[in-house]
């Protein structure tokens, strides 16, 4: 495979070289960076002040590890995203110390390792907070056992939570004065973003952009769903009925899907659209930002079914926001999307191939840095395997690129916390300024994963500074050296790890989406319940969303044997055509066009569960079912279109045969 790519004037890496470089855009998150000011250095300054090293070290671990998960949302999303990893995480910190402290020798923490890496690696592949939540309970676990700190197991855990709590109530109060909206500010700033990602939607309908924009308006319907969704959770918790302005911001949620769901129908028919067809959700936006009425909107024009369900969608949106008090019907009925954490989900993905193959990944990468950890450096072990841990995670790039960036960042943040250590070696009050310091720049080291690593590796120093170990940076960098030899080494072993599982796996749970989003189109009775069809097209969309991530990843491999070279775009842009054929199929017949035949959406439907069924490697792909004939529906043929297409695309993908199992 050639290093570089030539092209008229331009010069171009491959994919698995250029990955390191890239940084993500956007603007700074100000609340987060003064938050990060005022949580590691004060509590550290608190525990120095009480004379208690153990609170300033453990407290300060607290305050980083919940500014992992200080990420833009609601104050609900806040309270889930710190609250529910750190709590967890502080479970294996007290596992960690107390097994740490019943027994004398250091090499009974590798099976102990093993078998909490299995499991933290399985559930990681849940979703992103289940993945956070099984990162730092195996990280605390390390940290437990191998970081030396007086004090009773208990106590550590609570110094921990302490510094984790700090930060969420600075989440909770420091935040700007509200806006229009009071108390449903956030949440009417999570609806507003989906009007101006449906805009821009449109604005490229027809065009070469118009499958990116439509993955950002998924993403954004994602985020507001689970802001309402988490309202609702509290509130049910609270054992409070529903406020008229909860009830009125649901309705107006609904109206939003209905849109994204009309919107979705006119990708499918790919015809360019007049200017002033995006204007309505840019106003409808404008309205939740404004607290006024969104004015006129687009006049309707009934050219295409899609351009009719859309302006149906646009005037009854218009007639929601025109109210000040909820309609006759109670938006409580209007189903949120079905949270990742639910039982069936987690039992399919956690029992998985995915889960099964990444648990094992993560339990062999750790527990062989351990090992080799405590042959090299028996005292102070635990860097190895807390390298391996964030290096062997999938969901924050390829693996490659990881490795790089984890050195380089490592190297990076050695230098400087020994640079400052040779200058201001008297006492340890600086190390309260650099942790500080490297506090403020966290939220903004997540655009790059090595400006991360370097601003984690100061914090980190930091704090075992404090606690005593005075001469940890150049062996820090020896140990992120040999445990990103480990990870390169582990994450390419031919036969042992499959790079296209979890992205196969993936693929294959978004079909069954769509077919049950397809089912429930050709069945449901006319007159039926429409929240429980954008419920399952949400569900099918969202999941699209996390296999094409996680196509992007393995194509940014480092090539590396047969696994490494397929090419999943192709199924992953035919599995996002499908559930718009899927889409505009439900426009057209809501919009009374004559229902398929059942023979032909048998089929189409059939052919969808045995193709996710071979994806899966349940089923041989020689074992799908043949599709005859074209459906008389214009959508049912693009979906059978697009399945012969897949078909082709999976035929030269290196897929690993499973036995057949039920679920």
């Amino acid at each position: 495979m050639p290093v570089l790519v030539s092209g008229p004037g331009r010069v171009v890496l491959p994919s698995w070289l250029a990955h390191p470089l890239r940084w993500q855009r956007g603007p700074v998150p100000w609340p987060a960076v003064l938050r990060g000011l005022l949580s590691a250095g004060p509590v550290m300054a608190a525990g120095l002040a009480l004379g208690s090293v153990e609170f300033a070290v453990l407290a300060g671990f607290g305050t980083l590890f919940a500014g992992f998960n200080d990420l833009p949302g609601t104050r609900r999303t806040g309270v889930v995203h710190i609250g529910l990893p750190v709590l967890v995480g502080a479970v294996g910190l007290l596992v960690g110390t107390a097994t740490a402290d019943a027994v004398s020798s250091g090499w009974w923490v590798l099976p102990l390792l093993f078998a909490v890496g299995l499991g933290s690696g399985a559930v990681s592949t849940v979703g992103p907070v289940w993945s956070r939540t099984g990162m730092q309970t195996l990280c605390l676990m390390v940290i437990g056992t191998g970081v030396p700190l007086p004090g009773t197991p208990w106590l550590k855990a609570l110094y921990f939570l302490a510094g984790a709590v700090w930060l969420l109530l600075l989440r909770l109060v420091l935040r700007p004065p509200r806006p229009v909206g009071g108390a449903l500010a956030g949440e009417q700033a999570a609806l507003a973003r989906v009007f101006d990602a449906l805009a821009g939607a449109l604005d490229v309908v027809g065009g070469p952009g118009a499958e990116a924009a439509r993955r950002r308006l998924t993403a954004a319907l994602d985020r507001g769903d689970e802001a309402l969704r988490l309202r609702r959770l509290f509130r049910r918790l609270a054992h409070r009925p529903a406020r008229p302005d909860e009830l009125l911001l649901a309705e107006r949620f609904a109206a939003a899907t209905a849109l994204c769901e009309a919107s979705a129908a006119l990708l499918w028919e790919a015809r360019p659209l007049p200017p002033q067809v995006s204007q309505g959700p840019r106003r409808l936006a404008a309205a939740l930002r404004g607290g006024e009425p969104p004015g006129p909107l687009p006049a309707p024009e009934a050219s295409t079914p899609a351009r009719s369900a859309f302006d149906r969608a646009l005037l009854h949106a218009a007639v929601v926001f025109a109210r000040t008090v909820p309609g006759a019907t109670s938006a409580e009925e209007v189903a949120p999307l079905p949270a990742p954490g639910t039982v069936p989900t987690v039992r399919r993905r956690v029992l998985g191939p995915a889960g099964r193959e990444y648990g094992l990944r993560v339990a062999v990468c750790v527990t062989a840095s351990a090992a080799v950890a405590l042959a090299l450096r028996a005292d102070h072990w635990y860097w190895l395997p807390l390298t391996a841990v964030f290096l062997v995670k999938p969901d924050i790039g390829p693996l490659f690129s990881r490795v790089v960036n984890r050195f380089v960042g490592t190297a990076l943040g050695v230098v400087v916390f020994a640079g400052l250590a040779a200058v201001l070696s008297g006492g340890v009050w600086w190390t309260v300024v650099c942790a500080s310091v490297a506090g403020a720049l966290l939220p903004v080291s997540f655009r790059h994963f090595g400006l991360q690593t370097s601003v984690v590796t100061l914090m980190v120093l930091a704090f075992v500074w404090v606690g005593g170990d005075t001469q940890a940076a150049v062996d820090r960098l020896l140990d992120t050296m040999t445990a990103c030899a480990i990870v390169l080494v582990v994450g390419h072993l031919p036969g042992f790890t499959d790079p296209t599982a979890r992205v196969a796996h993936l693929m294959a749970e978004s079909l069954r989406r769509t077919r049950e989003y397809l089912a429930h189109v050709l069945t449901a009775p006319a007159g039926g319940r429409p929240g429980d069809r954008m419920v399952l097209r949400r569900a099918a969309y969202s999941t699209l969303a996390e296999a094409r991530s996680a196509a992007e990843t393995v194509a940014a491999e480092l090539p590396w044997g047969r696994g490494h070279r397929t090419d999943w775009f192709p199924v992953a842009a035919a599995s996002e055509r499908i559930m718009d054929a899927a889409t505009a199929c439900a426009v057209r017949i809501e919009q009374g066009a004559e229902h398929p035949s059942r023979e032909e959406g048998g089929e189409v439907v059939r052919a969808l569960d045995a193709l996710a069924d071979s994806l899966d490697g349940r089923t041989p792909a020689t074992g799908w079912p043949e599709l005859t004939g074209t459906p008389s529906c214009a959508s049912l043929a693009d979906v059978v279109t697009e399945l012969r297409h897949i078909r082709v695309a999976v035929g030269g993908l290196t897929l690993r045969s499973r036995p057949a199992r039920t679920t």
